[in-house]
C-alpha cells in the first residue's frame, strides 16, 4: 500500500518507531553547520522549542522519535486515518504513551492515505453522511475505549481550508457539524472520558462549520513559520506571535482552551531562534493559549511559490 500522508505507527511498521531508545535524543542547543540560504544562515543542528518552567505546556507529532527521552512533553500526537490502517498499533502507542506520563491526542482524517483509494470532496461528503463510513469510526472507537492515557479526539481538522488540500475541508458548513457531531457521538459512547478538540485552521469562515459549545471541549489551530514565504506573502519574516493573532482573535469568543494543535517552524537561524523561544512562552495576548503541538516531520504537501515540501523537523541532518 502506497502511503503519500504522514507516516507513523500506523504505516506498516513504523510501530517500531515507538520503541523507547530506537532514536537517540540529541541535547538542546546542540550545534552543528549547514549551508547559507537565502534566508540566512542555518547552524543549529537541533532547533526545538525552549520548554519554560511556567510556560505553555508543549507536545509533539514526533514519528522520528526525536522527543522520545525528552522530560516535560504532555502530549503524544498520532495521525491516522480511516481507511486502510492497522489498528492495533494504537495499543503500542498507548502503551508508549502511559510510560512517559503523556497524554494522546488522536487526529483521524476522514479518507485513505493511499491516493488512488480517495474520493472526491462531493463523494466523500455524500458517504459519510449516509453513515457508510460509520463502521470505520466505531472501529477505532473500540480501539480507544481499550486505551489507558488520556485522550483527546481531533476529527477532520482545517475543514474551512479552501484550497483542496482535504477532501472534507470546504464542504457546506451545516454537512460539516452533522458529520462532525456524528463521529464524536460515536466516539463518546465508547469511549465517555474522551476530550474532543475542534481545530480549524484559523482561516477567515471557521465560526460557521463551529459545532457547539457541547462538541468542543478545545478548540485547535495550525500555526507555521516559513521564512521564505514570510517574506513573499507578507514583505518580512513573522514571528510566531505575528501568524498565531488571526486565528486565536477568530476563536477566543467561543471561551474554550485553545491548543496549537499543529506547530512547525523552518528559517535561518535569525528566524529561528526567536520561534524556539516564543512558542512555549505564556503572552498576555492569548491567555485561553493552553498547549502547542509541534509537527516534528517533513510537510506533506509542498508550499506555495514554488518552495517545496518544508522540513519542520527540529533534528537537522548532519552535514558530511
Amino acid at each position: 500500500m502506497q502511503i503519500t500522508r504522514r507516516k507513523l505507527l500506523f504505516a506498516g511498521g513504523a510501530a517500531a518507531a515507538f520503541t523507547a531508545g530506537m532514536y537517540p535524543v540529541l541535547k538542546l542547543d546542540a550545534q552543528g553547520v549547514a549551508p547559507m540560504t537565502s534566508t540566512g544562515m542555518k547552524t543549529l543542528a537541533d532547533k526545538r522549542p525552549t520548554l519554560h518552567a511556567d510556560g505553555i505546556r508543549f507536545g509533539a507529532y514526533d514519528p522520528h522519535g526525536d522527543f522520545t527521552g525528552q522530560a516535560g512533553v504532555a502530549t503524544e500526537h498520532l495521525f491516522l486515518p480511516w481507511e486502510d490502517v492497522d489498528l492495533d498499533s494504537l495499543a503500542l502507542a498507548d502503551a508508549y504513551a502511559m510510560e512517559r506520563k503523556r497524554n494522546v491526542l488522536i487526529t483521524v482524517e476522514p479518507w485513505s492515505w493511499d491516493v488512488n483509494w480517495r474520493l472526491t470532496s462531493d463523494e466523500l461528503r455524500r458517504k459519510v453522511m449516509r453513515g457508510d463510513y460509520d463502521q470505520n469510526m466505531q472501529a477505532i472507537a473500540a480501539r480507544m475505549s481499550a486505551m489507558k492515557s488520556p485522550l483527546i479526539l481531533r476529527w477532520g481538522q482545517e475543514m474551512e481550508d479552501t484550497s483542496g488540500r482535504f477532501s472534507w475541508s470546504g464542504w457546506n458548513p451545516r454537512d460539516y457539524i452533522a458529520a462532525y457531531r456524528r463521529m464524536v457521538d460515536m466516539t463518546r459512547k465508547a469511549v465517555p472520558g474522551v476530550k474532543v478538540m475542534w481545530s480549524p485552521k484559523g482561516m477567515d469562515g471557521l465560526r460557521a462549520y463551529y459545532p457547539g459549545d457541547n462538541y468542543a471541549d478545545l478548540v485547535g489551530l495550525s500555526v507555521f513559520g516559513l521564512e521564505e514565504y514570510d517574506k513573499i506573502e507578507y514583505g518580512a519574516p513573522q514571528t510566531f506571535t505575528d501568524l498565531l493573532r488571526k486565528g486565536y482573535g477568530l476563536v477566543e469568543n467561543f471561551n474554550k482552551p485553545v491548543w496549537v494543535a499543529e506547530l512547525g517552524y523552518e528559517g535561518g537561524d535569525s528566524y529561528v531562534r526567536p520561534w524556539m523561544n516564543d512558542v512555549t512562552l505564556k503572552q498576555a495576548d492569548f491567555p485561553k493559549l493552553e498547549e502547542v503541538v509541534y509537527f516534528n516531520d517533513k510537510d506533506v504537501h509542498p508550499w506555495p511559490h514554488n518552495l517545496g515540501r518544508p522540513d519542520w523537523r527540529v533534528v537537522r541532518p548532519a552535514k558530511v
